[in-house]
């Protein structure tokens, strides 16, 4: 029997999260607000693609929320020592965020741009 592509497999799981989604409200890890079912949301890998974490965990976040983390904070920072949850909730980098949107509505979303630091940070290394 030939093993299905992971095109196939990725189509399957996001069907079964729809479905899924349809029948509990999703809540956002980050901020804890429900992610409607026509808001705008996306999977964040806990370890960073480029650094291992293809097939490691997901959650599904808020596409504002993911935005806000990958904004702050490069990819070695995330898989170095932000691959939980928890530890980007207490990032202080990020609370002031995570306090401020916890008071908009669940559909909210906005532009997020890359912190000044983080610019000034890419602008050296490169």
């Amino acid at each position: 029997m030939p093993r299905p592509s992971a095109r196939r497999i990725a189509a399957a799981v996001e069907a079964a999260e729809a479905m899924a989604t349809r029948r509990t409200p999703v809540i956002c890890p980050l901020c804890e607000r429900p992610i409607p079912p026509d808001g705008k949301s996306s999977l964040h890998h806990l370890v960073p693609r480029l650094k291992g974490g293809t097939n490691l965990g997901t959650v599904r976040l808020h596409q504002i929320c993911h935005s806000a983390i990958h904004a702050r904070f490069s990819e070695a920072e995330l898989a170095r020592r932000l691959a939980d949850v928890e530890m980007l909730r207490a990032d202080p980098r990020l609370a002031d965020f995570i306090a401020w949107v916890r008071t908009k509505p669940p559909q909210f979303h906005a532009p997020t741009r890359m912190t000044k630091a983080r610019r000034e940070a890419r602008r050296d290394r490169d």
